[in-house]
């Protein structure tokens, strides 16, 4: 049987969930049977448990009983959300992969890019990018930084959130009439890393949100928590209702239901493009620009630190829902590509994995010749 773990952001926010899926699929399309597949936090950070990362701890028992090892997917390296023991890295045995990771910038109060404060070091990217046997990083911004700094050879891969409409039978039934149901997916914006003055507008522009939303004939808007540190600002607003849930299966069900979704996050908005639902994305960072524009959709992007106006932009979007379907057939092409990567990343990587385990596990030629039959 073979042992995979997957060191992977598991804090507060959903969308992490939703990567996760939108992973298993290429794993499991990968390998081709039944394996244990183990996740362990990323961090220590949001866990009370004691084990995360890529600790001393932790490559000591992927050592033990494990046969390969995935990194990701998230952001884990632009807010140093990974605990990496550099002198037990040199130590691990099995096959590594780093999987659409991200890095981004974030705007400082001149309304520059610069590198976030908590930022993993270069030092640890590079270290980890020298020990992997594969790396797909998730956005041109973030194989470019990989290059610069020395990681040769960084590959873009994407985000697997954009093949989850391969998923869709697998969605529950939601309960209630989302037919004319507006979802504005909402960030606290204490946690935005924008200029204060930003974060000051971000309420009354949801509040013009939700008012332009109404007065287009749509006659539920609700805001729509990703993460529970946002559960008390949707709360402190009066008379407009809020959604939250930690199981993402009902927060995919309810994004493939919705009439629109108005969004601050990221996965909320490539689900809804990938299953056809009307979407606006409204972006604050280099992350998310970074990632829309290498999925060939910043031309449907808002950037709202270096608009003027957001609302209007969101308004502009609005008035031609039908175009986001019109951009979403041109940049097939180009997600076949990243599909193409992802099977072929996948398929050499449980390849190896698969060398690995018979190599520790005594596995004979005639078990390989049946799991092959199989």
């Amino acid at each position: 049987m073979i042992n995979l773990f997957c060191i992977r952001p598991k804090g507060f926010n959903v969308g992490n969930d939703a990567i996760y899926l939108g992973m298993q699929h290429f794993v499991y399309k990968a390998f081709g049977e039944v394996i244990n597949l183990i996740t362990l936090p990323a961090t220590f950070k949001y866990e009370s448990q004691g084990k995360a990362g890529l600790t001393a701890k932790t490559i000591y028992e992927i050592n033990q009983y494990g046969h390969g090892v995935i990194i990701g997917g998230g952001n884990l390296y632009e807010n140093g959300e990974l605990d990496v023991n550099l002198d037990a890295l040199s130590a691990l045995e099995v096959p590594l992969m780093i999987f659409s990771v991200s890095r981004g910038r974030v705007y400082n109060r001149r309304l520059e890019l610069v590198h976030r404060t908590d930022t993993m070091p270069d030092r640890t990217i590079k270290a980890l990018h020298q020990r992997a046997d594969f790396a797909l990083y998730r956005d041109q911004a973030t194989a470019s930084h990989a290059n610069q700094i020395g990681c040769h050879g960084a590959v873009v891969g994407g985000c697997p959130t954009i093949f989850l409409d391969k998923m869709m039978h697998r969605l529950p039934d939601v309960p209630g009439d989302l037919d004319n149901t507006a979802l504005i997916s909402v960030r606290t914006p204490e946690l935005m890393s924008i200029p204060l003055e930003k974060q000051a507008n971000v309420r009354n522009d949801i509040l013009r949100i939700v008012e332009l939303l109404k007065s287009r004939g749509y006659g539920d808007v609700r805001l729509l928590c990703h993460d529970y540190r946002d559960l008390s600002f949707a709360a402190s607003f009066t008379n407009i209702d809020y959604v939250y849930t930690g199981d993402v299966m009902t927060y995919l069900a309810m994004l493939r239901r919705c009439a629109l979704n108005v969004t601050y996050r990221l996965h909320s908005f490539l689900p809804c493009v990938s299953f056809g639902r009307p979407t606006i994305k409204i972006s604050y960072d280099e992350r998310a620009l970074s990632l829309v524009k290498t999925l060939g959709l910043d031309r449907w992007n808002i950037n709202m630190v270096e608009h003027g106006n957001p609302i209007e932009a969101v308004e502009n979007r609005l008035d031609r829902l039908s175009d986001l379907a019109s951009l979403r057939e041109q940049v097939q092409p180009e997600w076949n590509g990243f599909y193409r990567r992802f099977e072929t990343t996948f398929g050499e990587f449980a390849r190896r994995v698969h060398q690995y385990h018979d190599s520790v596990e005594g596995t004979t030629e005639d078990t390989d010749e049946l799991r092959l039959i199989a």
